[in-house]
């Protein structure tokens, strides 16, 4: 019992730590923009050349619908591409998913933009959610196809665990989740129970650390990190603003 109450311990004092970081992320963010718009001012008021402390570690991506580690949404030949790292345990990307997703639907309906939804894990050294979710994700997408693995996809954030206890979410939960999305128990099962895609998600990982991610939710839009606004609120409205 002792045991078990030093893993809950030890998983909330890391979810503790994450979150901690991902405030900094988000302060840091804040002050970026302050000093961006201070950088703007002085350019317009002096006409000198201002290189803005607001930039950022440029994320190099494959473009949208290239990546066989993501699930698309829309048509190739849309104006506009997004691409979203995400991991299924980060709290921050179900904010973003749920600010989004319907939107973002109803535009690659409209043929206004691409959506690739790019999973990875991020967040394991709190628990080995992220890989199973991320498993199952690969594992529903190969047997069941793209639309399923969509439909999937939005399962795992609307019933995503908490930090604290990531393990509340088990492997059977996630084939119930699989099945509910529309994929065959006898196709999927087994291999969401033995994690079988684990090779997936570490080479889907790889690829996002190759890119240049290091935190999620991470934005792109025609290529380029898209982090207008001082919360995850305010960089949703803003990025549908600028799809419509």
């Amino acid at each position: 019992m002792s045991s078990t109450k030093n893993e809950k311990a030890d998983r909330r004092q890391k979810a503790a730590e994450l979150r901690a970081a991902q405030a900094k992320r988000e302060a840091r963010r804040r002050l970026f923009t302050i000093i961006g718009v201070v950088a703007a001012v002085v350019l317009i008021i002096g006409g000198a050349v201002v290189v803005s402390l607001a930039s950022k570690k440029d994320v190099v991506a494959a473009p949208a619908g290239s990546s066989e580690y993501g699930v698309a949404i829309g048509d190739k030949s849309a104006p506009h591409q997004v691409i979203v790292y995400e991991d299924f345990l980060c709290p921050f990307c179900r904010e973003f998913e749920a600010a989004t997703r319907d939107d973002f639907a109803q535009l690659a309906s409209d043929g206004k933009v691409y959506v690739e939804y790019r999973p990875f894990d991020l967040l394991s050294q709190i628990g080995d959610y992220p890989i199973r979710a991320a498993s199952a994700f690969a594992v529903v997408k190969d047997a069941s196809g793209p639309e399923v693995a969509k439909k999937f996809h939005d399962l795992l954030f609307e019933n995503q665990p908490s930090e604290q206890d990531p393990g509340s979410v088990s492997n059977d939960d996630l084939v119930k989740l699989a099945v509910e999305a529309g994929a065959d128990e006898a196709e999927v099962g087994d291999d969401i129970r033995n994690v079988a895609r684990k090779d997936w998600v570490s080479e889907a990982t790889a690829e996002a650390q190759k890119a240049g991610v290091t935190g999620t939710p991470t934005v792109l839009l025609d290529g380029k990190v898209y982090d207008n606004g001082r919360t995850i609120d305010d960089i949703a409205k803003n990025i549908l603003a600028e799809l419509q």
